[in-house]
């Protein structure tokens, strides 16, 4: 395969990225990765990600880098007739509008959803949003610590310890989960299209995305209550959930089923466990999960990480050791599967990556197709073909 030629399952679908930071730039590297020609359209100063260091050269953050790769640039000032015509000029025949635009900047602009389906019916618009438009929040700013204050996720460590305060997850859940969202529902929108011919608008917000992934076992006792109020999944909850200290590290062991339970204590010599309610009842367990997890935390010292392992591994119980990021270039699993790719950049040199995590026996994803481009590096490519596509049109009428 050339480099620049898209294969994959969405070979052939055009989209048109006016995306910036991660939401919306990973909801569409990974269409790219599964092989829709994604053009992204940025402001003459460019994504505000390009310059989050660290980088070797300006603009080209290594965040940047790793959420946007499989795409072309193309640089307009949206503030102009031209850059504004050039645009329309794109999604003539696109498939895919992403924005995390506004929508009310983008109806100033001739933007909205029913302004671009007028010239393209068969066009999937496609809103990012912090908060739902039909709520309160619909104007308000978002951000991926507001959203997580928000949504429960920062409050999370005030029910494992009522004494502590808040803390955000150390990563950018809002902003990923919504764009694998995203992703998921743009590609569920170009099926329904497929089928029936009829396209639509999708709205995707970070606030209620991040607060129903939450709620998935937290929504708890609250499932069955006239008014909802005892939220929480004690087994998330309880302070000895974590890992635990062996002899000469950490490790996660999680016996889970009464059966392996009852295998654990058989191997650890506490036969007196195995007809304790914590090992035959899952109800009993689960209200005293916490100290059934202390129980395994004072045992591991007991033993190296790799006797815990390799018991684990015998008695089939789950367990796994603790690994810095720093670890992950070296796990034997990721070195087997190839999940790390040193790949040559045009202008960055030599620059780690990850493969994409999903496989297709028929139309495989890739991750090297394009690396990810400089400001506006394909303006001059992208818009002289859609400037010249008129006149072809006009050509093939005479």
């Amino acid at each position: 395969m050339t480099k620049g030629t898209q294969s994959g399952p969405l070979a052939g679908i055009k989209v048109i990225d006016m995306t910036a930071v991660v939401f919306g730039p990973l909801a569409t590297q990974m269409m790219g990765d599964l092989g829709a020609d994604v053009i992204k359209v940025e402001p003459p100063e460019g994504d505000m990600l390009r310059k989050v260091p660290p980088m070797k050269n300006p603009d080209m953050g290594a965040a940047y880098l790793n959420v946007n790769r499989n795409k072309r640039s193309v640089r307009l000032d949206l503030k102009t007739a031209e850059g504004i015509k050039s645009l329309f000029d794109l999604l003539s025949d696109a498939d895919v509008f992403v924005s995390s635009v506004r929508p009310a900047a983008l109806k100033r602009l001739g933007l909205a959803p029913e302004q671009l389906v007028a010239s393209n019916p068969k066009l999937i618009t496609v809103a990012l949003v912090g908060f739902g438009s039909d709520g309160p929040y619909a104007d308000k700013p978002a951000f991926d610590d507001s959203v997580q204050s928000i949504s429960g996720m920062a409050g999370l460590s005030m029910m494992v310890d009522p004494d502590s305060p808040p803390s955000y997850a150390p990563t950018i859940i809002a902003d990923k989960l919504g764009g694998v969202t995203a992703a998921n529902a743009i590609n569920a929108a170009l099926f329904h299209r497929e089928r029936t011919g009829e396209a639509q608008h999708i709205e995707v917000p970070m606030f209620e995305t991040l607060a129903a992934f939450l709620l998935v076992e937290h929504m708890a006792a609250a499932t069955f209550e006239e008014k909802p109020k005892s939220f929480g999944y004690k087994r998330m909850l309880v302070p000895h959930r974590r890992p635990v200290q062996t002899a000469d590290g950490f490790i996660t062991i999680l016996p889970y089923s009464n059966a392996q339970w009852a295998r654990f204590f058989t191997a650890v010599g506490r036969d007196d466990m195995l007809d304790h309610p914590w090992v035959t009842d899952m109800d009993e367990r689960s209200q005293n999960i916490g100290a059934v997890y202390d129980m395994v935390a004072q045992m591991a010292p007991e033993r190296t990480t790799a006797e815990w392992l390799a018991l684990t591994q015998e008695i089939d119980v789950p367990a796994m050791p603790v690994n810095r990021l720093s670890d992950l270039p070296n796990d034997p699993h990721l070195a087997a599967t190839g999940f790390f790719q040193q790949l040559e950049h045009p202008s960055e040199g030599k620059i780690w990556t990850t493969r994409s995590s999903v496989k297709f026996s028929r139309t495989p994803a890739s991750t090297d197709q394009r690396m990810a481009p400089l400001l506006g590096e394909q303006s001059e490519e992208i818009l002289s073909a859609v400037s010249a596509a008129p006149a072809q049109a006009r050509d093939s009428k005479k």
